[in-house]
């Protein structure tokens, strides 16, 4: 892979990372933040879910945005709007300010994914894209293993003010670069005219007959890809994975500090310890998964049997109410956290390997994520109710259990046609039966 368009791969990294890193702020801060101002466990469930109702609602709109506008502003505006929402929240000085900053900062933040889908469909040639999406996600598990680490160490030394400043101006630091730098590949000044060619011939792979059969038809709209069978097993099963990251992203430092007793530097140690893993292990899976599948296999979506494989490791989380050791939790984390991660990116590049036209793919990625944010909205308030009924995380942990192997079944079942406008469905009929033969 040419030097060049390791730039985009950079990009994509850090944008979730910086995202996430945010995110994870609250979930190391949870406790000076509540004991400053009088917050229960319960309650701490509704502000930790909070960003993602934001979230939720902003996802399609900043898909619209990315196909209409373009993903260098797209992008360029929502980490403005959720960096300083992040630096508000140091000042905030009650419940209901930490809420609204929270919220705030989830609608900037949903612009990253379908965003983020939209480079990888401009830029990354089909065989390169399982390895595009990793270094997307994997920006998300990399951002809570940096973050938890810094984040403790800034709250502990200036408290929990100081650390969400911090990492509100990391976001401005990555916006300086990205409108400095990126463009798209037709105006993109750093790459040469082969390489410039070469992306432009390869990105989309040879035409299916699926996208030959579209290609002179109108084009997909929201309501339409809401018509598509697969559209629906992608976003169920993206929502029965993201419960499970979301579950840890929010509660698993105060499951280790409770579990544990840890401080708040220990905290993040151990938090940050099961995202390194993943990070590394989830990037290596991405790619061996696009090394796996041939030019047949990517078109006929069978990069499906890799997420089911993928959400089967995940749910060693169903073993984690029975550990006793640190090191053990730590493994089981790792894995689950791992198979979790490779089930999210495989999810995304599926999206568009099954995706007829490459100028839906902001739409196609902001109906993903908003499958997984509306089961991530119900994770840290459904774990909350959990712990403050039972006293306990082993039933929270077995029901995102019980929700990954939902997943497994919608994958397997539900994805196994191509993504198209319903009104061509009789065009591609044939192409859907050799898809699934």
């Amino acid at each position: 892979m040419p030097v060049k368009r390791w730039r985009i791969f950079v990009f994509l990294f850090t944008l979730t990372s910086i995202n996430y890193i945010d995110r994870v702020a609250l979930s190391v801060a949870a406790k000076p933040l509540s004991e400053a101002f009088h917050i229960g466990t319960v309650e701490m469930g509704y502000l930790f879910s909070s960003f993602i109702w934001g979230y939720f609602a902003c996802l399609i709109l900043w898909g619209l945005a990315a196909d209409r506008w373009g993903t260098r502003t797209a992008n360029a505006a929502g980490m403005a709007i959720f960096s300083l929402a992040t630096i508000a929240t140091g000042f905030c000085w009650n419940f209901s300010s930490v809420l609204v900053s929270r919220l705030v900062m989830g609608a900037g933040e949903a612009s990253s994914f379908p965003t983020g889908g939209k480079i990888i469909r401009e830029w990354i040639p089909a065989s390169e894209r399982a390895f595009a999406a990793a270094s997307l996600n994997g920006g998300s598990y990399a951002g809570p293993a940096v973050g938890a680490v810094i984040v403790a160490a800034i709250v502990s030394l200036t408290g929990w003010r100081g650390g969400f400043i911090a990492t509100g101006l990391f976001g401005f630091v990555w916006l300086a670069a990205w409108l400095l730098i990126y463009r798209k590949p037709e105006e993109a000044r750093f790459l040469n005219d082969q390489e410039r060619a070469f992306i432009l011939a390869t990105r989309d792979g040879a035409r299916t007959h699926l996208e030959e059969t579209s290609a002179a038809g109108p084009k997909i709209g929201v309501l339409s890809l809401l018509g598509n069978l697969s559209m629906w097993g992608l976003l169920l099963t993206q929502g029965c994975t993201s419960y499970s990251q979301f579950l840890f992203l929010t509660w698993l430092p105060s499951y280790l500090a409770a579990a544990r007793h840890l401080t708040i530097m220990k905290t993040g140690l151990f938090t940050a310890l099961p995202y390194a893993v993943c990070v590394v292990l989830g990037v290596i899976l991405g790619r061996l998964s696009d090394m796996a599948l041939d030019h047949n296999s990517l078109h006929k979506g069978r990069r499906r049997l890799l997420i089911v494989a993928a959400l089967i490791l995940a749910s060693v989380i169903f073993a984690l109410p029975f550990a006793n050791s640190i090191w053990l939790i730590e493994a089981i984390i790792s894995l689950s956290l791992t198979g979790v991660s490779t089930a999210i990116t495989l999810n995304i590049a599926l999206t568009n390997d099954l995706l007829a036209e490459a100028g839906q793919a902001g739409k196609a990625t902001g109906l993903l994520i908003t499958g997984g944010a509306f089961f991530a909205i119900l994770a840290p308030i459904v774990t909350g109710y959990i712990v403050a009924f039972t006293g306990s995380f082993s039933s929270a942990f077995v029901l995102a259990g019980v929700i990954l192997f939902i997943g497994m079944v919608s994958c397997l079942t539900l994805t196994r046609g191509g993504i198209a406008d319903p009104r061509q469905a009789g065009r591609s009929r044939l192409a859907d039966r050799q898809a699934r033969a």
